[in-house]
Protein backbone atom coordinates (compact mmCIF):
# COMPACT_ATOMS: atom_id res chain seq x y z
CA UNK A 1 0.00 0.00 0.00
CA UNK A 2 1.11 3.54 -0.67
CA UNK A 3 1.88 5.81 2.27
CA UNK A 4 -0.67 8.43 3.21
CA UNK A 5 1.31 11.42 1.83
CA UNK A 6 1.93 9.50 -1.40
CA UNK A 7 -1.78 8.72 -1.72
CA UNK A 8 -2.82 12.35 -1.36
CA UNK A 9 -0.33 13.50 -4.01
CA UNK A 10 -2.25 15.34 -6.76
CA UNK A 11 -5.58 14.59 -5.06
CA UNK A 12 -8.44 17.10 -5.04
CA UNK A 13 -10.25 17.32 -1.70
CA UNK A 14 -13.73 18.67 -1.01
CA UNK A 15 -14.30 19.78 2.59
CA UNK A 16 -17.39 20.97 4.44
CA UNK A 17 -17.10 22.57 7.86
CA UNK A 18 -13.88 24.34 6.90
CA UNK A 19 -14.69 27.22 9.26
CA UNK A 20 -15.24 24.83 12.17
CA UNK A 21 -12.93 23.50 14.87
CA UNK A 22 -12.08 20.21 13.13
CA UNK A 23 -12.26 21.55 9.56
CA UNK A 24 -9.54 24.15 10.03
CA UNK A 25 -7.09 21.57 11.37
CA UNK A 26 -7.90 19.10 8.56
CA UNK A 27 -6.74 21.80 6.12
CA UNK A 28 -3.63 22.52 8.17
CA UNK A 29 -2.66 18.85 8.57
CA UNK A 30 -3.14 18.03 4.89
CA UNK A 31 -1.03 20.99 3.77
CA UNK A 32 1.72 20.33 6.31
CA UNK A 33 1.97 16.54 6.07
CA UNK A 34 0.69 15.94 2.53
CA UNK A 35 2.26 18.96 0.80
CA UNK A 36 1.72 17.55 -2.69
CA UNK A 37 -2.05 17.57 -2.40
CA UNK A 38 -3.35 19.30 -5.51
CA UNK A 39 -6.20 21.40 -4.09
CA UNK A 40 -8.59 21.64 -1.15
CA UNK A 41 -12.02 23.01 -2.06
CA UNK A 42 -13.92 24.38 0.94
CA UNK A 43 -17.70 24.83 0.89
CA UNK A 44 -18.31 28.17 2.63
CA UNK A 45 -21.40 30.35 2.69
CA UNK A 46 -21.20 34.15 2.79
CA UNK A 47 -21.84 35.50 6.28
CA UNK A 48 -22.09 38.90 7.96
CA UNK A 49 -21.24 40.81 4.81
CA UNK A 50 -18.19 38.64 4.07
CA UNK A 51 -17.83 36.62 0.89
CA UNK A 52 -16.80 32.96 0.97
CA UNK A 53 -13.31 33.97 -0.22
CA UNK A 54 -12.96 36.60 2.52
CA UNK A 55 -14.00 34.14 5.23
CA UNK A 56 -11.47 31.58 3.97
CA UNK A 57 -8.70 34.20 3.79
CA UNK A 58 -9.39 35.15 7.40
CA UNK A 59 -8.97 31.52 8.46
CA UNK A 60 -5.75 30.97 6.51
CA UNK A 61 -4.20 34.12 7.99
CA UNK A 62 -4.47 32.72 11.52
CA UNK A 63 -1.49 31.68 13.65
CA UNK A 64 -2.68 28.11 13.14
CA UNK A 65 -1.01 28.04 9.70
CA UNK A 66 2.38 29.52 10.68
CA UNK A 67 4.24 26.21 10.36
CA UNK A 68 2.65 25.53 6.98
CA UNK A 69 3.65 28.94 5.69
CA UNK A 70 7.29 28.43 6.68
CA UNK A 71 7.63 25.43 4.38
CA UNK A 72 5.08 26.48 1.75
CA UNK A 73 4.83 30.28 1.42
CA UNK A 74 2.22 30.01 -1.34
CA UNK A 75 0.03 27.44 0.48
CA UNK A 76 -3.08 29.61 0.23
CA UNK A 77 -3.19 29.04 -3.51
CA UNK A 78 -4.02 25.37 -2.86
CA UNK A 79 -7.04 26.19 -0.69
CA UNK A 80 -10.03 27.49 -2.61
CA UNK A 81 -13.42 28.70 -1.43
CA UNK A 82 -16.56 27.32 -3.07
CA UNK A 83 -19.66 29.43 -2.60
CA UNK A 84 -22.42 27.21 -1.20
CA UNK A 85 -24.62 26.23 1.72
CA UNK A 86 -25.21 22.79 3.20
CA UNK A 87 -28.79 23.81 4.03
CA UNK A 88 -29.77 24.60 0.44
CA UNK A 89 -30.80 22.19 -2.30
CA UNK A 90 -27.88 21.20 -4.50
CA UNK A 91 -25.65 22.83 -1.83
CA UNK A 92 -26.48 26.15 -3.56
CA UNK A 93 -23.54 25.53 -5.91
CA UNK A 94 -23.08 27.60 -9.04
CA UNK A 95 -23.45 25.45 -12.16
CA UNK A 96 -19.84 26.08 -13.16
CA UNK A 97 -18.55 25.09 -9.70
CA UNK A 98 -20.69 21.96 -9.61
CA UNK A 99 -19.46 20.77 -13.00
CA UNK A 100 -15.85 21.41 -12.00
CA UNK A 101 -16.23 19.53 -8.69
CA UNK A 102 -17.91 16.50 -10.25
CA UNK A 103 -15.04 16.19 -12.71
CA UNK A 104 -12.14 16.72 -10.31
CA UNK A 105 -12.92 15.72 -6.69
CA UNK A 106 -11.25 12.54 -5.39
CA UNK A 107 -11.98 12.67 -1.65
CA UNK A 108 -14.87 14.22 0.30
CA UNK A 109 -14.63 15.09 4.01
CA UNK A 110 -18.04 16.04 5.37
CA UNK A 111 -17.53 17.61 8.81
CA UNK A 112 -20.14 20.40 8.69
CA UNK A 113 -22.76 20.12 11.44
CA UNK A 114 -24.67 22.08 14.02
CA UNK A 115 -23.02 21.14 17.32
CA UNK A 116 -25.47 23.00 19.56
CA UNK A 117 -27.12 20.43 21.81
CA UNK A 118 -30.40 22.30 22.19
CA UNK A 119 -30.85 23.39 18.57
CA UNK A 120 -34.53 23.39 17.48
CA UNK A 121 -35.29 20.10 15.79
CA UNK A 122 -36.10 21.68 12.42
CA UNK A 123 -32.74 23.45 12.19
CA UNK A 124 -30.82 20.42 13.50
CA UNK A 125 -32.49 18.19 10.90
CA UNK A 126 -31.76 20.65 8.09
CA UNK A 127 -28.08 20.84 8.99
CA UNK A 128 -27.19 17.40 10.32
CA UNK A 129 -29.53 15.10 8.42
CA UNK A 130 -30.77 16.77 5.25
CA UNK A 131 -27.26 18.16 4.78
CA UNK A 132 -26.01 14.58 4.44
CA UNK A 133 -28.69 13.82 1.84
CA UNK A 134 -27.73 16.87 -0.22
CA UNK A 135 -24.06 15.91 -0.10
CA UNK A 136 -24.86 12.37 -1.28
CA UNK A 137 -27.12 13.63 -4.06
CA UNK A 138 -24.36 15.86 -5.42
CA UNK A 139 -21.36 13.56 -5.09
CA UNK A 140 -23.10 10.40 -6.20
CA UNK A 141 -22.58 11.90 -9.65
CA UNK A 142 -18.86 12.45 -9.07
CA UNK A 143 -16.75 10.67 -11.68
CA UNK A 144 -13.53 10.28 -9.67
CA UNK A 145 -14.80 9.84 -6.09
CA UNK A 146 -12.60 7.44 -4.11
CA UNK A 147 -13.79 8.10 -0.55
CA UNK A 148 -16.65 9.92 1.19
CA UNK A 149 -15.85 10.37 4.90
CA UNK A 150 -18.68 11.49 7.17
CA UNK A 151 -17.86 12.92 10.62
CA UNK A 152 -20.50 11.82 13.13
CA UNK A 153 -20.28 11.60 16.94
CA UNK A 154 -19.56 8.78 19.37
CA UNK A 155 -22.75 9.85 21.17
CA UNK A 156 -25.08 9.18 18.24
CA UNK A 157 -26.10 6.02 20.15
CA UNK A 158 -25.59 7.30 23.69
CA UNK A 159 -28.81 5.61 24.80
CA UNK A 160 -26.66 2.45 24.90
CA UNK A 161 -23.89 1.88 27.45
CA UNK A 162 -21.84 -0.40 25.19
CA UNK A 163 -21.45 0.90 21.64
CA UNK A 164 -20.01 -1.13 18.78
CA UNK A 165 -18.64 -0.05 15.39
CA UNK A 166 -21.89 -0.57 13.57
CA UNK A 167 -24.91 1.38 12.35
CA UNK A 168 -27.76 0.75 14.77
CA UNK A 169 -31.40 0.90 13.66
CA UNK A 170 -32.66 4.49 14.08
CA UNK A 171 -35.40 5.32 16.62
CA UNK A 172 -37.57 6.27 13.64
CA UNK A 173 -37.09 6.27 9.87
CA UNK A 174 -35.43 9.60 8.92
CA UNK A 175 -37.86 10.14 6.07
CA UNK A 176 -40.79 10.18 8.50
CA UNK A 177 -39.23 13.08 10.41
CA UNK A 178 -38.42 14.82 7.13
CA UNK A 179 -42.07 14.48 6.10
CA UNK A 180 -43.18 15.96 9.42
CA UNK A 181 -41.04 19.04 8.80
CA UNK A 182 -43.02 19.75 5.63
CA UNK A 183 -46.35 20.43 7.33
CA UNK A 184 -45.80 20.84 11.08
CA UNK A 185 -45.38 24.36 12.48
CA UNK A 186 -42.43 25.27 14.71
CA UNK A 187 -44.71 25.49 17.75
CA UNK A 188 -46.11 22.01 17.17
CA UNK A 189 -42.67 20.61 16.46
CA UNK A 190 -41.33 22.01 19.74
CA UNK A 191 -44.16 20.29 21.60
CA UNK A 192 -43.54 16.85 20.10
CA UNK A 193 -39.71 17.04 20.15
CA UNK A 194 -39.28 15.48 23.66
CA UNK A 195 -41.47 12.55 22.60
CA UNK A 196 -39.49 12.08 19.38
CA UNK A 197 -36.13 12.18 21.17
CA UNK A 198 -37.15 9.30 23.42
CA UNK A 199 -34.11 8.26 25.49
CA UNK A 200 -31.64 10.36 23.49
CA UNK A 201 -30.71 13.53 25.41
CA UNK A 202 -30.89 16.25 22.75
CA UNK A 203 -31.52 17.10 19.10
CA UNK A 204 -27.79 16.92 18.27
CA UNK A 205 -27.39 13.22 19.15
CA UNK A 206 -30.82 12.46 17.70
CA UNK A 207 -30.17 13.99 14.28
CA UNK A 208 -26.65 12.55 14.13
CA UNK A 209 -28.18 9.13 14.72
CA UNK A 210 -30.66 9.62 11.88
CA UNK A 211 -27.94 11.00 9.61
CA UNK A 212 -25.86 7.82 9.84
CA UNK A 213 -28.79 5.67 8.80
CA UNK A 214 -29.72 8.08 6.00
CA UNK A 215 -26.13 8.08 4.71
CA UNK A 216 -25.85 4.29 4.59
CA UNK A 217 -29.24 3.96 2.91
CA UNK A 218 -28.87 6.64 0.25
CA UNK A 219 -25.13 6.35 -0.44
CA UNK A 220 -25.36 2.70 -1.43
CA UNK A 221 -22.53 1.89 -3.83
CA UNK A 222 -20.46 4.91 -2.76
CA UNK A 223 -17.10 4.47 -0.93
CA UNK A 224 -18.41 5.68 2.44
CA UNK A 225 -16.92 5.59 5.96
CA UNK A 226 -18.02 7.12 9.27
CA UNK A 227 -15.75 8.61 11.94
CA UNK A 228 -17.23 9.00 15.44
CA UNK A 229 -15.22 11.23 17.81
CA UNK A 230 -16.34 11.80 21.40
CA UNK A 231 -15.90 15.20 23.16
CA UNK A 232 -13.36 16.96 20.94
CA UNK A 233 -11.15 19.25 23.01
CA UNK A 234 -7.91 21.23 22.63
CA UNK A 235 -5.00 19.93 20.56
CA UNK A 236 -2.56 17.49 22.16
CA UNK A 237 0.57 17.78 19.99
CA UNK A 238 -0.45 19.45 16.73
CA UNK A 239 -0.78 21.97 15.26
CA UNK A 240 -0.01 23.78 18.54
CA UNK A 241 -0.28 22.11 21.98
CA UNK A 242 -3.40 23.43 23.68
CA UNK A 243 -4.79 25.11 20.56
CA UNK A 244 -8.55 25.71 20.75
CA UNK A 245 -10.69 28.41 19.17
CA UNK A 246 -14.27 28.01 20.39
CA UNK A 247 -16.43 27.85 23.51
CA UNK A 248 -18.02 24.52 22.61
CA UNK A 249 -17.52 21.42 24.74
CA UNK A 250 -15.38 21.69 27.87
CA UNK A 251 -13.82 25.06 26.99
CA UNK A 252 -16.81 27.01 28.32
CA UNK A 253 -16.60 25.09 31.63
CA UNK A 254 -12.87 25.76 31.90
CA UNK A 255 -13.42 29.49 31.46
CA UNK A 256 -16.37 29.57 33.87
CA UNK A 257 -14.25 27.75 36.46
CA UNK A 258 -11.15 29.87 35.85
CA UNK A 259 -13.11 33.12 36.11
CA UNK A 260 -14.69 31.94 39.37
CA UNK A 261 -18.27 31.85 38.11
CA UNK A 262 -18.83 28.10 38.26
CA UNK A 263 -19.20 26.87 41.84
CA UNK A 264 -21.47 23.86 41.37
CA UNK A 265 -22.54 21.58 38.53
CA UNK A 266 -24.48 18.32 38.47
CA UNK A 267 -22.15 15.47 37.60
CA UNK A 268 -20.45 12.30 38.78
CA UNK A 269 -16.83 13.05 39.61
CA UNK A 270 -15.99 9.32 39.34
CA UNK A 271 -17.42 9.00 35.80
CA UNK A 272 -14.99 8.83 32.89
CA UNK A 273 -14.86 12.03 30.84
CA UNK A 274 -14.28 10.93 27.28
CA UNK A 275 -12.24 13.88 26.06
CA UNK A 276 -10.42 13.34 22.78
CA UNK A 277 -7.69 15.80 21.73
CA UNK A 278 -8.40 17.51 18.41
CA UNK A 279 -5.46 16.02 16.53
CA UNK A 280 -6.67 12.43 17.01
CA UNK A 281 -9.95 12.76 15.05
CA UNK A 282 -8.19 14.86 12.40
CA UNK A 283 -5.52 12.16 11.91
CA UNK A 284 -8.24 9.51 11.84
CA UNK A 285 -10.31 11.33 9.20
CA UNK A 286 -7.34 11.72 6.87
CA UNK A 287 -6.19 8.13 7.45
CA UNK A 288 -9.69 6.74 6.88
CA UNK A 289 -9.83 8.61 3.58
CA UNK A 290 -6.62 6.89 2.53
CA UNK A 291 -7.72 3.43 3.68
CA UNK A 292 -11.21 3.64 2.16
CA UNK A 293 -9.81 4.65 -1.22
CA UNK A 294 -6.96 2.13 -1.35
CA UNK A 295 -8.53 -0.95 0.28
CA UNK A 296 -12.12 -0.40 -0.91
CA UNK A 297 -13.94 -2.18 1.97
CA UNK A 298 -17.04 -4.12 0.94
CA UNK A 299 -19.26 -2.20 3.34
CA UNK A 300 -19.06 1.17 5.14
CA UNK A 301 -16.85 1.01 8.23
CA UNK A 302 -17.33 2.93 11.47
CA UNK A 303 -14.34 4.24 13.47
CA UNK A 304 -14.58 5.27 17.14
CA UNK A 305 -12.20 8.03 18.20
CA UNK A 306 -12.54 7.98 21.99
CA UNK A 307 -10.22 7.68 24.98
CA UNK A 308 -12.36 6.47 27.90
CA UNK A 309 -11.90 2.74 27.41
CA UNK A 310 -8.17 3.00 26.65
CA UNK A 311 -6.82 5.89 28.71
CA UNK A 312 -9.56 6.76 31.26
CA UNK A 313 -9.69 10.21 32.81
CA UNK A 314 -12.51 11.19 35.20
CA UNK A 315 -14.48 14.39 35.61
CA UNK A 316 -13.17 14.59 39.17
CA UNK A 317 -9.59 14.65 37.91
CA UNK A 318 -10.52 17.34 35.40
CA UNK A 319 -12.16 19.64 37.97
CA UNK A 320 -9.19 19.24 40.33
CA UNK A 321 -6.61 20.01 37.63
CA UNK A 322 -8.53 22.91 36.07
CA UNK A 323 -9.10 24.59 39.44
CA UNK A 324 -5.45 24.24 40.47
CA UNK A 325 -4.01 25.26 37.09
CA UNK A 326 -6.10 28.42 36.97
CA UNK A 327 -4.78 29.32 40.41
CA UNK A 328 -1.25 29.01 39.02
CA UNK A 329 -2.09 30.65 35.69
CA UNK A 330 -5.09 32.84 36.58
CA UNK A 331 -7.31 34.44 33.96
CA UNK A 332 -7.46 38.22 33.81
CA UNK A 333 -10.10 40.10 35.81
CA UNK A 334 -11.49 37.07 37.63
CA UNK A 335 -14.93 37.37 39.22
CA UNK A 336 -13.94 35.08 42.12
CA UNK A 337 -11.15 32.67 42.92
CA UNK A 338 -11.46 29.33 41.07
CA UNK A 339 -13.11 26.56 43.04
CA UNK A 340 -11.41 23.17 42.83
CA UNK A 341 -14.47 21.01 43.54
CA UNK A 342 -17.51 21.90 41.44
CA UNK A 343 -19.29 18.61 40.63
CA UNK A 344 -22.29 17.82 42.85
CA UNK A 345 -23.98 14.42 42.40
CA UNK A 346 -27.16 15.41 44.25
CA UNK A 347 -29.57 17.67 42.31
CA UNK A 348 -31.17 19.17 45.44
CA UNK A 349 -27.79 20.02 46.95
CA UNK A 350 -26.74 21.49 43.60
CA UNK A 351 -29.83 23.73 43.54
CA UNK A 352 -28.96 24.98 47.03
CA UNK A 353 -25.41 25.78 45.94
CA UNK A 354 -26.70 27.56 42.83
CA UNK A 355 -28.90 29.78 44.99
CA UNK A 356 -26.19 30.56 47.55
CA UNK A 357 -23.07 30.66 45.34
CA UNK A 358 -24.45 31.73 41.96
CA UNK A 359 -27.69 33.69 42.12
CA UNK A 360 -27.48 35.66 45.38
CA UNK A 361 -23.94 36.99 44.67
CA UNK A 362 -24.95 37.69 41.03
CA UNK A 363 -27.93 39.85 42.07
CA UNK A 364 -25.80 41.64 44.68
CA UNK A 365 -23.11 42.49 42.13
CA UNK A 366 -25.67 43.60 39.53
CA UNK A 367 -27.27 45.83 42.16
CA UNK A 368 -23.85 47.37 42.72
CA UNK A 369 -23.48 47.93 38.97
CA UNK A 370 -26.86 49.68 38.86
CA UNK A 371 -25.94 51.94 41.79
CA UNK A 372 -22.75 52.93 39.93
CA UNK A 373 -24.77 53.63 36.78
CA UNK A 374 -23.42 50.61 34.90
CA UNK A 375 -25.35 47.99 32.98
CA UNK A 376 -26.02 44.82 35.05
CA UNK A 377 -24.63 41.71 33.39
CA UNK A 378 -23.80 38.99 35.92
CA UNK A 379 -27.32 37.55 36.18
CA UNK A 380 -27.55 37.28 32.39
CA UNK A 381 -24.16 35.59 32.32
CA UNK A 382 -25.32 33.03 34.87
CA UNK A 383 -28.48 32.39 32.84
CA UNK A 384 -26.29 31.38 29.87
CA UNK A 385 -23.97 29.34 32.10
CA UNK A 386 -26.87 27.41 33.66
CA UNK A 387 -28.19 26.63 30.18
CA UNK A 388 -24.80 25.22 29.19
CA UNK A 389 -24.61 23.22 32.42
CA UNK A 390 -28.04 21.76 31.74
CA UNK A 391 -26.96 20.67 28.25
CA UNK A 392 -23.83 18.95 29.56
CA UNK A 393 -25.42 17.32 32.64
CA UNK A 394 -26.24 14.10 30.77
CA UNK A 395 -22.63 13.67 29.65
CA UNK A 396 -21.07 14.49 33.04
CA UNK A 397 -23.33 11.98 34.79
CA UNK A 398 -22.88 8.93 32.52
CA UNK A 399 -20.07 6.93 30.96
CA UNK A 400 -19.85 4.57 28.00
CA UNK A 401 -17.76 1.77 26.53
CA UNK A 402 -16.82 1.68 22.85
CA UNK A 403 -15.21 -0.97 20.64
CA UNK A 404 -12.06 -0.19 18.62
CA UNK A 405 -11.58 -3.09 16.22
CA UNK A 406 -11.64 -0.93 13.10
CA UNK A 407 -9.28 1.62 14.62
CA UNK A 408 -6.83 -1.15 15.50
CA UNK A 409 -7.11 -2.54 11.99
CA UNK A 410 -6.55 0.91 10.46
CA UNK A 411 -3.42 1.47 12.54
CA UNK A 412 -2.03 -1.96 11.59
CA UNK A 413 -2.36 -1.14 7.90
CA UNK A 414 -0.33 2.06 8.23
CA UNK A 415 3.42 2.15 7.68
CA UNK A 416 5.64 2.89 10.71
CA UNK A 417 6.28 6.39 9.36
CA UNK A 418 2.56 7.04 8.86
CA UNK A 419 1.87 5.83 12.40
CA UNK A 420 4.21 8.53 13.68
CA UNK A 421 2.88 11.34 11.50
CA UNK A 422 -0.82 10.42 11.65
CA UNK A 423 -0.77 9.03 15.19
CA UNK A 424 -3.99 7.43 16.43
CA UNK A 425 -2.95 5.94 19.79
CA UNK A 426 -4.31 7.78 22.83
CA UNK A 427 -2.42 5.67 25.39
CA UNK A 428 0.50 8.09 25.34
CA UNK A 429 -1.57 11.08 26.48
CA UNK A 430 -0.32 12.36 29.84
CA UNK A 431 -3.47 13.99 31.14
CA UNK A 432 -1.93 16.44 33.66
CA UNK A 433 0.34 17.91 30.97
CA UNK A 434 -2.49 17.92 28.45
CA UNK A 435 -4.85 19.71 30.85
CA UNK A 436 -2.21 22.31 31.68
CA UNK A 437 -1.77 23.05 27.96
CA UNK A 438 -5.57 23.13 27.53
CA UNK A 439 -5.97 25.72 30.30
CA UNK A 440 -3.19 27.85 28.85
CA UNK A 441 -4.69 27.43 25.37
CA UNK A 442 -8.06 28.60 26.65
CA UNK A 443 -6.38 31.68 28.09
CA UNK A 444 -4.24 32.55 25.06
CA UNK A 445 -6.25 31.38 22.04
CA UNK A 446 -9.88 31.94 23.09
CA UNK A 447 -9.66 34.83 25.56
CA UNK A 448 -6.61 36.36 23.82
CA UNK A 449 -4.91 37.08 27.15
CA UNK A 450 -1.19 37.80 27.26
CA UNK A 451 0.89 35.56 29.52
CA UNK A 452 2.95 38.64 30.43
CA UNK A 453 -0.07 39.76 32.45
CA UNK A 454 0.17 36.80 34.84
CA UNK A 455 1.74 38.82 37.74
CA UNK A 456 -1.17 41.28 37.69
CA UNK A 457 -3.68 38.40 37.42
CA UNK A 458 -2.07 36.67 40.42
CA UNK A 459 -2.19 39.91 42.43
CA UNK A 460 -5.89 40.23 41.60
CA UNK A 461 -6.44 36.65 42.76
CA UNK A 462 -4.73 37.41 46.08
CA UNK A 463 -6.97 40.45 46.46
CA UNK A 464 -10.06 38.29 45.89
CA UNK A 465 -8.77 35.80 48.47
CA UNK A 466 -8.37 38.56 51.09
CA UNK A 467 -11.84 39.90 50.31
CA UNK A 468 -13.30 36.43 50.76
CA UNK A 469 -11.54 35.98 54.14
CA UNK A 470 -12.81 39.37 55.33
CA UNK A 471 -16.36 38.63 54.15
CA UNK A 472 -16.40 35.19 55.81
CA UNK A 473 -15.07 36.65 59.06
CA UNK A 474 -17.65 39.43 59.10
CA UNK A 475 -20.42 36.93 58.33
CA UNK A 476 -19.26 34.69 61.17
CA UNK A 477 -19.22 37.61 63.61
CA UNK A 478 -22.69 38.75 62.57
CA UNK A 479 -24.13 35.25 62.86
CA UNK A 480 -22.53 34.79 66.24
CA UNK A 481 -23.85 38.07 67.59
CA UNK A 482 -27.36 37.65 66.21
CA UNK A 483 -28.01 33.96 66.59
CA UNK A 484 -25.73 32.64 69.32
CA UNK A 485 -24.60 35.37 71.69
CA UNK A 486 -27.90 35.69 73.57
CA UNK A 487 -26.77 33.76 76.68
CA UNK A 488 -24.19 34.69 79.29
CA UNK A 489 -22.13 31.62 78.44
CA UNK A 490 -21.96 32.56 74.76
CA UNK A 491 -21.18 36.20 75.62
CA UNK A 492 -18.36 35.23 78.01
CA UNK A 493 -16.99 32.78 75.41
CA UNK A 494 -17.02 35.55 72.82
CA UNK A 495 -15.09 37.97 75.09
CA UNK A 496 -12.60 35.24 75.98
CA UNK A 497 -11.91 34.43 72.29
CA UNK A 498 -11.54 38.10 71.34
CA UNK A 499 -9.13 38.70 74.25
CA UNK A 500 -6.98 35.81 73.06
CA UNK A 501 -6.98 37.28 69.55
CA UNK A 502 -5.88 40.71 70.84
CA UNK A 503 -3.12 39.14 72.97
CA UNK A 504 -1.96 37.10 69.99
CA UNK A 505 -1.78 40.18 67.75
CA UNK A 506 -0.04 42.24 70.47
CA UNK A 507 2.54 39.51 71.08
CA UNK A 508 3.52 39.33 67.42
CA UNK A 509 3.61 43.14 67.17
CA UNK A 510 6.02 43.35 70.15
CA UNK A 511 8.12 40.46 68.75
CA UNK A 512 8.33 42.18 65.37
CA UNK A 513 9.43 45.48 66.98
CA UNK A 514 12.17 43.79 68.99
CA UNK A 515 13.49 41.91 65.95
CA UNK A 516 13.67 45.15 63.96
CA UNK A 517 15.74 46.81 66.72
Amino acid sequence: MTTIPEFYTNKNIFLTGATGFIGKVIIEKLLRCCPNVKAIYCLIRPKKGQTAEERLKKILDQKLFENVEKNMPDFQEKVRAIHGDIMEEGLALFDSDKEMLLNTIDIVFHSAASVRFEEPLRLAMEMNCLGVRRMVQVFKQCKRLEAFIHVSTAYSNCNKEYIEETIYPPPIEPQKIIDILEWMSDEMLDLVTPKLLGNLPNTYTYTKNLAEHLLITEAEGMPVAIVRPSIVSAAWREPIPGWVDNFNGPSSLYIATGKGFLRSMVGDSTAVADLVPLDLPVNTIISVGWYTATEKPREPLVYHVTTGSQNPFTWGEIENMVGNYFKRYPLDACYRRPKVRVFTPNSFLHDCWVLVSHLIPAYMVDMGYMIMGKKPRIVNLYTKLHKTMGSLKYFTSHEWKWTYNNMAMLSSKMSPEDQKVFYLDCHAIHWPTYMENSCLGTKTFILKEDLNGLPAARAHLRKLRNIRYMFNTMLLVILWRLLIARSNLARNSWYFIMSLVFKFVRFFKITSTISQK
